[in-house]
């Protein structure tokens, strides 16, 4: 069982690799500009080629960009606190820059990381685990944000665990393998039961579990998902890091 610095760690290492820089770079007080590359054991979420990203941790930003970006990039985020660069004014004068290669922002994502206590939820409703070779036939349900739209051999779902009423599916937590070690965990309610807990148990049970299987569980939401967000910190998860990316324009 992992510790919280732990964690941290092993996390650190991973954003060294999606961002192409040291794990140094995330407890520096100036921001860092690297180059956008494919590292091997990167988590990947599109096909797209490596163009602009970047992430804070709560102390500086750590921009990834394609080098064609690193003049403009250093004008913009000179002496800067990194965590500003996330606001909405600082924003706008990068989805300008980015226009002119194609580019615009895509969702910032608000990232959290699991504390280790494993308590177990009191469960008052009908459960039932899905392995991977189950959840093949999930797809075409209404689970979007607990799992991928299709199987994604890059980040497979690989464990789901569902709220039944029969032989319906009320509520669905699944998580998938972005890396070996790392799996995000994702939950849908039908409208219907929300408001009732069941998400909250879900995630909890779906957290411990993963923890079981020696991997570390990690969490994603939106700035303005509010449901997600009081999920995520009722279930012993903690805001850890912002990211955002590009998509094409």
């Amino acid at each position: 069982m992992y510790n919280k610095e732990q964690i941290r760690m092993e996390w650190k290492k991973q954003l060294a690799i999606d961002f192409n820089c040291t794990i140094q770079d995330f407890d520096k007080e100036e921001n860092v500009i690297t180059l956008a590359k494919s590292n091997q054991g990167r988590r990947i979420y599109t096909q797209q080629k490596e163009f602009f990203s970047m992430v804070t941790l709560g102390r500086n930003t750590v921009i990834c960009a394609d080098e064609k970006m690193h003049e403009w990039l250093r004008q913009w985020s000179a002496n800067k606190n990194g965590i500003w660069l996330f606001e909405h004014s600082y924003l706008m004068e990068l989805e300008l820059e980015l226009q002119k290669y194609g580019k615009k922002l895509g969702q910032s994502h608000h990232m959290f990381l699991p504390k280790v206590e494993l308590n177990e939820p009191t469960i008052d409703f009908s459960l039932k685990w899905f392995e991977q070779d189950a959840i093949m036939k999930l797809y075409q349900q209404a689970f979007a944000n607990a799992l991928c739209e299709k199987f994604l051999p890059q980040r497979p779902d690989i464990l789901a665990v569902g709220a039944m009423k029969g032989e319906q599916i009320i509520g669905l937590a699944g998580c998938s393998a972005d890396t070996t070690l790392f799996w995000q965990i994702g939950i849908d309610v039908l409208p219907a039961y929300r408001g009732m807990g069941i998400g909250t148990k879900l995630v909890q049970l779906l957290k411990n579990e993963t923890f079981r299987r020696g991997a570390i569980p990690f969490y994603g939401t939106s700035l303005s998902n509010l449901y997600s967000w009081n999920i995520a910190l009722n279930c012993g998860f903690y805001p850890a890091w912002v990211e955002i990316e590009t998509i094409e324009n």
